[in-house]
């Protein structure tokens, strides 16, 4: 049923709840492929990142970050590859798995809510609303960030 799956992280253990969900289902299902996605956002908390050197910085962290991650999967018999791109964090996960056939999409959500989801948005929920593939929004127990 699914052959390639998409796993958007951002570097924390809320998102990295989802890569149990990950195993399980790609186990399962026997997926062929899993996608770590790390999308390198223009704007983070705290700053604004306008240069090159800036974003070769993030992604010079991301690769390594992203490299920890497959090999993780790897150990446990999947195939997995890293993805980072550039953009919105949203707009970027769908953009993605509608240009690479992509049939699930496996993320964690940080559980905002009240000021901080205002101030942040909520990437799953906007994944969730217009993303053309399924996607499983997993919060695992002691993973839920409190208001």
């Amino acid at each position: 049923m699914y052959n390639k799956i998409l796993v958007p992280l951002d570097g924390s253990k809320t998102a990295e709840c989802a890569l149990e969900h990950v195993l399980a289902v790609a186990k399962g299902c026997r997926v062929l492929e899993i996608y770590i996605l790390l999308v390198v956002e223009p704007v983070l908390p705290g700053f604004y990142v306008t240069d090159e050197k800036a974003y070769e910085m993030l992604e010079s962290w991301g690769k390594e970050y992203l490299t920890g991650v497959q090999n993780s999967l790897v150990n446990e018999g999947l195939n997995a590859k890293t993805v980072i791109v550039k953009g919105k964090a949203a707009d970027s996960i769908i953009d993605y798995a509608q240009k690479n056939g992509i049939d699930l999409i496996i993320m964690s959500t940080h559980g905002r809510s009240g000021p901080s989801r205002w101030a942040f948005g909520s990437v799953a929920d906007r994944v969730i609303r217009s993303a053309v593939v399924p996607v499983l929004i997993a919060v695992p127990k002691g993973c839920r960030v409190s208001s």
